[in-house]
């Protein structure tokens, strides 16, 4: 099992960077594949970002709406993964969901922008841009 607990979200006003975080607990996390999701009132869970750890590199992955903006890393000394985000929008408001998935499995499933690839999904951290 792996238990995953977001932070960082909150309300703040357009245009300023935040960063969101994501610590993981419950088994070795430096070959996790990890990803960020959000989800909007009313809409579908959509994918933001998602990084794996390739030995002595990691590969990221962005959702093309939010390539140059946002920027996923990973630190696995410190079992987190974190989501910078600059020049928010107002469009940018949702609930972000850090997940992980199971190394191996999920890269058959979809990965790394269908959610239902992804076992383990923290309780989510809410952000909300204001114009």
């Amino acid at each position: 099992q792996v238990q995953l607990v977001e932070s960082g979200g909150g309300l703040v006003q357009a245009g300023v960077s935040l960063r969101l975080s994501c610590v993981a607990s419950g088994r070795a996390f430096g070959n996790l594949p990890m990803a960020w999701f959000r989800q909007a009132p009313g809409k579908e869970r959509e994918f933001v970002a998602a990084i794996r750890s390739g030995g002595a590199t990691d590969s990221s992955y962005y959702a093309d709406s939010l390539k140059g903006r946002f920027t996923i890393s990973r630190d696995n000394a410190g079992n987190t993964v974190y989501l910078q985000m600059n020049s928010l929008k107002p469009e940018d408001t949702a609930v972000y969901y850090c997940a992980a998935g199971t190394p191996g499995t999920i890269y058959s499933s979809g990965y790394p922008k269908n959610y239902r690839a992804y076992d383990y999904w923290g309780q989510g951290t809410q952000l909300t841009v204001s114009s």
